[in-house]
């Protein structure tokens, strides 16, 4: 039989690895990104995909933190932290980092207690379980859309033409 938990943990794991009905998960939307790609800025005044993946990773660790009952706000240094110097090794620990955050969040979700998915994790901001983990998953799709375009724009632009 399976469970709520069950649901949830698997669209977790499909909006991060694959196989979700909408299209590309968020690591099919990284697959061959470059460090010097990902540190690009090919849109005027939008993010990098580094900063993307910096950002998913602080929603990973604010949710994680609640479910120890940490209510401390996110931090603006947590929400878009600095990027590292652009470098393979740096990209690869990024990207490591995000997976690893995100199968912890699953191993967590799996864990939770069914009995209280409708209640909040902390008192602020009051979002039940159930929204927090969901809400993971819809933002992880939205940024995933936004690195596909970002990968897009670097495609259409001459090279040496994008703002590192």
């Amino acid at each position: 039989m399976t469970t709520d938990l069950d649901r949830i943990e698997a669209q977790l794991q499909k909006s991060f690895e694959g196989d979700a009905w909408h299209g590309p998960s968020v690591l099919e939307a990284l697959d061959g990104v470059t460090a010097e790609a990902a540190h690009a800025h090919p849109i005027p005044r939008a993010h990098s995909i580094w900063e993307l993946v910096l950002h998913l990773a602080g929603t990973y660790r604010i949710v994680l933190r609640r479910l120890q009952s940490d209510g401390r706000p996110m931090a603006a240094d947590e929400d878009w932290p600095a990027i590292p110097q652009p470098t393979d090794a740096n990209w690869t620990s990024t990207v490591r980092a995000l997976r690893d955050l995100n199968a912890e969040l699953r191993r967590a979700v799996r864990h939770f207690d069914a009995k209280r998915l409708d209640q909040p994790l902390v008192p602020e901001p009051g979002y039940s379980a159930y929204v927090q983990f969901i809400g993971v998953t819809q933002h992880d799709l939205y940024h995933a859309g936004q690195i596909v375009l970002l990968k897009r724009a670097l495609a259409s632009v001459p090279p040496g033409s994008v703002r590192l």
